[in-house]
């Protein structure tokens, strides 16, 4: 067992997520940080995966929706140490992005040596996983989809406000969501997604 004085800044380092803006090269109506975002990615991943287990049919994989959940809680960790490289920059070609991946991984090992030892592994697991698994590659794949989501859903806002700054990206990321291809993301967007744009009114008495 550990020294029982001993102090561990992980926790604290994520709490340093609030001080961390995304989309720094847009004009925004109101500021993002990584900390909300990866609330919103959770919310979504999690919904995304009991879809998916709604739609599966016999011999599909099945997941945990709070292990989904978990995953998607701390895609964007990394970000403390790397800060938020903006995508046309982090996909501009193959070895950016994986110059970019090597260094995602680095901050991961330096944020779990925040933990005691005996964390270390299953958290480096949820800040780096390790997609060996189909399981696993699902998993990586409803997290992209709900954060794909979620920054469609901040072009909405951003829209609604008459901010026409996000209008394009809006376009292209709704484009990329398409492209995905899974029944559970298409009902999401169908069915969730254009309620986003709606006044608290609306919301409220069921109205579209």
């Amino acid at each position: 067992m550990e020294n029982n004085n001993e102090q561990y800044g992980f926790y604290a380092m994520l709490d340093r997520m609030q001080y961390i803006n995304r989309w720094g090269l847009m004009r925004n109506s109101r500021t993002e940080n990584i900390k909300e975002h990866s609330f919103d990615v959770a919310v979504i991943a999690h919904s995304l995966c009991l879809l998916h287990n709604r739609f599966a049919e016999e011999g599909d994989i099945k997941l945990d929706p709070y292990r989904v959940q978990a995953y998607a809680v701390y895609h964007d960790c990394t970000e403390i140490i790397t800060g938020d490289l903006p995508t046309p920059i982090k996909y501009r070609n193959r070895e950016i992005t994986a110059a970019y991946r090597q260094v995602e991984a680095e901050s991961a090992q330096s944020l779990c040596s925040l933990l005691p030892e005996w964390m270390r592994d299953e958290y480096f697991e949820l800040l780096s996983p390790s997609l060996e698994t189909e399981e696993d590659k699902l998993t990586h794949k409803l997290v992209k989809a709900a954060d794909r989501i979620s920054a469609y859903i901040k072009c909405i806002r951003e829209e609604s406000s008459g901010n026409r700054e996000f209008r394009s990206a809006g376009e292209s990321i709704a484009g990329s969501i398409r492209a995905i291809g899974l029944p559970e993301v298409d009902y999401f967007m169908n069915h969730f997604v254009p309620s986003y744009g709606y006044t608290l009114d609306m919301l409220s008495s069921g109205e579209d």
